[in-house]
């Protein structure tokens, strides 16, 4: 195995577009290096990104906006108090991943990368609105979350492109989101089902609403039928049964012995009517 570290994401590109082999980018490094020790798969080259400039950087953006560097850890989203108020969906999504160690290393961008249907941080960063910036051999690119994932373990990026950093749009006024998740346990658990929902208000009335699924179909889903069941309502009985009814209709799960295809179902409308309330009241405290 080959091991790089690149002092910037276009040398790291060029290393990966040029590599024969099984490649990988290591940021925090908590799947990767699971899976190289449970021989899982063994790299040809490891690409070490840490060293690069701004990848374990959280900045305000000139639109006041986030950008998060592809090597920042959960925990240094948490103890974040700007960007903790700004989204706090996306950061208690991040930080279910794992336990207090995971936390000290897991990113945002692994998360993603690693292609989980299952993943706790990408419905919350799909809600949002969030991107990614990408460097490859065409060049700079900005893409959507919610285009990255493609199936289970897999993503849309070609040979040679990494992801920078991701980039959270500005909150604006009364705006709140969050992110919840169904498991059998307390904690250090896969989500079974997980929704995200972020919404805006004038006054009572929502007149914004992005509605994201994890766990619940081969990637974490936008369902923008669950997004319009809320928009124009003040979250009434009506329009939270619109919503369970389009967060529900939008599953297609597996049958597991950690839930069945029924049971993950009816949890994702359920649940999809605890997180829109939440959200909606985090609007409202919003200035």
């Amino acid at each position: 195995m080959r091991y790089h570290t690149p002092s910037s994401f276009e040398e790291a590109s060029e290393i990966a577009a040029a590599a024969p082999g099984i490649t990988r980018i290591l940021a925090g490094g908590t799947d990767v290096l699971v899976q190289l020790r449970a021989d899982i798969v063994e790299p040809d080259d490891l690409i070490d990104i840490k060293r690069i400039s701004g990848t374990g950087d959280i900045t305000r953006s000139d639109d006041g906006g986030w950008v998060i560097g592809a090597a920042v850890p959960g925990v240094s989203l948490s103890e974040h108090a700007a960007l903790c108020a700004d989204w706090p969906g996306v950061v208690e999504g991040m930080a279910l991943v794992g336990s207090t160690q995971v936390q000290g290393r897991a990113t945002l961008t692994g998360n993603l990368c690693n292609g989980s249907p299952a993943a706790d941080s990408v419905p919350g960063m799909i809600a949002a609105g969030a991107e990614v910036s990408v460097v490859g051999p065409q060049g700079p690119r900005r893409i959507a979350i919610e285009s990255v994932p493609v199936g289970p373990g897999k993503i849309s990026l070609a040979k040679g492109e990494i992801v920078t950093a991701i980039h959270l749009p500005s909150r604006g006024a009364q705006g709140g989101d969050a992110y919840e998740r169904f498991i059998p346990r307390t904690e250090m658990d896969i989500a079974v089902v997980g929704v995200a929902v972020n919404l805006r208000r004038d006054g009572a009335t929502i007149t914004e609403a992005r509605v994201a699924i994890g766990a619940v179909a081969p990637t974490p889903l936008l369902v923008p039928e669950a997004g319009a069941a809320l928009v124009g309502s003040t979250l009434d009985d009506a329009s939270l049964a619109a919503l369970s009814e389009a967060v529900s209709a939008a599953c297609n799960p597996i049958d597991d012995k950690r839930g069945t295809i029924e049971f993950r179902t009816h949890v994702a409308g359920v649940l999809a009517k605890r997180v829109a309330r939440t959200a909606y009241d985090r609007a409202g405290d919003a200035k």
